[in-house]
């Protein structure tokens, strides 16, 4: 029998409100005890340590299949697990694209090979064209979690709610990527007075609340299950709030970028911080972390989007969107949790009960006969970002040289440490 005890832990459980300090006893991957009870198997002592229930993230775009140069599956999953992460689902934006079962059951077998869980999203539309739909059934069946058309909306309304009374069929979490394709076309900022000044074309944030209004009204009319992916504006935040009022099947995410970063952090054309959708005003920020503390937003990802060198070393226009999150996503949060704007129970609900009852995973709760992924963290660690020393194969993150408090200290995925801070 594999049997692991960690002790002396601070032990917090987002789905109780458990935050108490005892053991915690997994034996073969599986929790079988929490309290103060004598220690057996291997230990780990974890004063001075908090321990939470591993990190769930949803979104996670990979170079596998077809550019494995920025990612491979395998390192995204070491990347995880330096951050905490114990289970990841990754994203149908591939080459080629995860859209139909063959390509599944791909992710999933080298997933098996990691340290980690891997699980996958299918794709909404064939090639992410938007118009022509996958089969979502046979995906679902063959381990799919949830749908999404990658960074790409779906704008033909028709094609939309055919995918939602589809998915509703089959119980599926569609998430829906809100932005007017013609509002934001050309845009690689978000419209300002600050991005006029840059001489920057910009996207309005009225282009996100038009699509979530209208997903919201395609969900309400087939029944269909909806993620608003990555909401990123205080005018989308109050569409998903009185939609939530009105208790339909609604919930939202938000990336750690836009709860940490703001539109000056592109400051002179820094296109580390260029990202989709584009980072915005303070006061969009601000009214983000009000959502994560009120409930309306459901979950945090990491939207980890590796870039080379070359594809982030252009003029800010020409320049590809994205940044890595994996190793990042926990201590951008605990830094704000330190900060003042985060409350930390319902910051980590966001990483581990909300998106496992979403995706109906046994994980993301410390309780008996649940998975033993564990992350042990310091919630008081000082350290600065150090992009070169990132384990993603790619490095392009806007936290560079940034001053973080709270770090992952050891991983464990199934009662076996995954990770240990050197």
């Amino acid at each position: 029998m594999n049997t692991l005890t960690i002790i002396n832990a601070r032990i917090l459980d987002p789905e109780t409100g458990l935050d108490t300090h005892g053991h915690i006893r997994i034996e073969n991957g599986i929790i079988t005890g929490i309290g103060d009870f004598e220690p057996v198997g291997d230990v780990i002592d974890a004063e001075g340590l908090c321990a939470a229930p591993g990190l769930i993230d949803m979104r996670v775009s990979t170079g596998e299949p077809g550019t494995e140069h920025r990612e491979t599956i395998a390192s995204a999953a070491d990347a995880a697990a330096a951050g905490g992460v114990t289970t990841i689902v990754v994203t149908p934006d591939t080459s080629p694209v995860i859209d139909d079962m063959s390509l599944v059951n791909f992710i999933q077998t080298k997933g098996e090979d990691t340290h980690i869980n891997v699980h996958v999203s299918g794709a909404l539309t064939k090639g992410l064209d938007g118009k022509t739909m996958t089969e979502i059934g046979l995906m679902s069946e063959a381990g799919a979690l949830m749908f999404s058309n990658g960074a790409l909306p779906v704008s033909d309304s028709l094609t939309m709610r055919r995918l939602l009374s589809y998915g509703a069929r089959f119980n599926a979490l569609i998430a829906s990527r809100p932005k007017d394709a013609a509002l934001g076309k050309n845009a690689c900022a978000h419209e300002s007075d600050f991005s006029a000044r840059l001489g920057l074309p910009g996207e309005p944030a009225i282009s996100e609340r038009i699509m979530i209004e209208r997903d919201i009204a395609l969900a309400e009319l087939t029944g269909g299950r909806l993620l608003v992916d990555m909401i990123s504006s205080e005018e989308g935040l109050a569409a998903v709030r009185r939609a939530k009022s009105r208790d339909l099947d609604i919930s939202a995410s938000v990336s750690i970028n836009h709860l940490s970063l703001n539109e000056l952090d592109i400051g002179d054309y820094r296109t580390f911080a260029k990202l989709q959708p584009p980072l915005r005003e303070e006061a969009d920020r601000q009214a983000l972390l009000g959502g994560v503390n009120d409930g309306t937003i459901d979950v945090i990802v990491s939207a980890h989007d590796p870039r080379t060198a070359g594809q982030k070393r252009l003029p800010f226009a020409e320049a590809a969107s994205g940044a890595v999150g994996l190793e990042l996503l926990l201590s951008a949060g605990l830094s704000q949790v330190a900060d003042g704007h985060l409350d930390l129970m319902k910051f980590l609900a966001c990483l581990t009960i909300n998106p496992a009852n979403l995706l109906d995973l046994p994980s993301g709760r410390i309780s008996e006969g649940a998975p033993g992924d564990i992350v042990l963290f310091d919630l008081n660690m000082p350290w600065i970002c150090d992009s070169d020393m990132l384990v993603s194969n790619s490095n392009n993150t806007p936290f560079d040289d940034r001053r973080l408090t709270g770090r992952t200290v050891t991983t464990i995925v199934g009662g076996r440490v995954a990770f240990e801070l050197a």
